[in-house]
């Protein structure tokens, strides 16, 4: 069995592969909902070229296998691609990981907590294990209050930015994502 890094995939990569481990699809469908306007691609969106070359790398990585041919809508057959057993266990594995860096909750943290709901998989201990993360890092941040002091914006931004994602998560945590 080869073993793959997982830390070398691509945050679009991990996109196709949630979508993929959903229900087995041909590239453009995948695209599609990595579009901009799509489910996925509201969170990480990825253009159609490069959709079919990530699909390309986790072939070749051996997380995903072709499933069958399909006839397409203006000629041609179309590869119909679904993960293999590996793939869903890689992916599974990386949904369960809290993201390390406050600056990585809008996309990564995000898009884990989209394809847990599409994958119905329970985002309760990653929202545990994140909130574990983060909070003594956000207590750290807190400055002492005194009224004369200089603002500087960088520590105030990551003051206010690291309230706003333990907020978030609590607000999570009782329903765990619906």
């Amino acid at each position: 069995m080869v073993r793959v890094r997982t830390d070398t995939l691509l945050l679009g990569e991990w996109a196709c592969l949630g979508v993929l481990v959903q229900r087995p699809a041909h590239g453009y469908d995948v695209s599609m909902r990595l579009a901009r306007s799509g489910d996925i691609g509201r969170v990480w969106s990825l253009s159609r070229p490069l959709t079919y070359r990530a699909i390309d790398q986790l072939v070749a990585r051996d997380l995903l296998r072709t499933a069958r041919e399909q006839r397409g809508v203006a000629g041609g057959n179309r590869t119909v691609v679904a993960p293999s057993r590996q793939g869903r266990a890689v992916l599974l594995g990386w949904l369960g990981e809290p993201v390390e860096h406050l600056r990585d909750v809008r996309n990564v943290l995000l898009l884990k907590l989209v394809l847990c709901d599409l994958l119905e998989a329970d985002a309760t201990p990653l929202i545990a294990a994140q909130r574990a993360l983060f909070a003594p890092m956000a207590s750290g941040l807190r400055r002492p209050s005194a009224r004369d002091a200089p603002v500087d914006p960088v520590e105030l931004w990551r003051e206010e930015s690291s309230r706003a994602v333990l907020r978030f998560l609590d607000r999570l945590s009782p329903r765990a994502i619906a």
